[in-house]
């Protein structure tokens, strides 16, 4: 019971700050509020008992991925993030329910053809757990079904957000 109060306050904490991270203006304070969905997140390992991804997920993305988010915050210049505000229009509303419905449609696809639902439930009556030995080797194998390519994209996505960050800062050149 009271694994359960517990993930429904997790739960709670990390939709509301996850909605409060995309709707306030202020970029600090939605760095902030990532911060705080990033360890809620970490929370959620920890209820489980994955300590191990529970440790990765606050030093690698709690700390980590919001430094460089912060870091690349600071280095663009004011100028440059006053002219980022921009309204909200009827168009941009609509594509991004849109794709929100389109994402969650894929999701719910997957979850349907690969019977995850059936297969948690029969792992759960069985009383199975899964091992850090099988989580380790499905996070970093790289056969059929395992992660190390997608890490790898990840990690390239990350220096390709540095080097934009980096660019961005730059001061330009006056003209005469």
């Amino acid at each position: 019971m009271a694994n359960i109060v517990m993930f429904c306050i997790f739960a709670i904490v990390i939709v509301g700050a996850a909605l409060l991270s995309v709707t306030t203006k202020r970029i600090m304070r939605s760095a902030t509020y990532m911060l705080v969905v990033l360890f809620g997140v970490a929370g959620l390992y920890f209820l489980l008992d994955y300590t191990f991804l529970g440790a990765a997920q606050i030093a690698v993305y709690a700390g980590g991925v919001t430094m460089i988010f912060i870091f690349a915050i600071q280095l663009v210049n004011k100028r440059a993030l006053e002219g980022a505000v921009e309204n909200m229009k009827l168009k941009s509303i609509v594509r991004g329910l849109l794709l929100s419905v389109i994402g969650l449609a894929v999701v719910l696809g997957i979850v349907v053809k690969n019977r995850l639902i059936s297969s948690a439930c029969c792992m759960a009556d069985e009383g199975g757990e899964v091992s850090m030995d099988v989580i380790g080797n499905a996070l970093m194998g790289a056969g059929k079904y395992q992660y190390v390519l997608p890490f790898e994209f990840i990690s390239v996505f990350l220096l390709a957000c540095i080097i934009g960050g980096i660019v961005v800062s730059r001061k330009e050149k006056e003209t005469k």
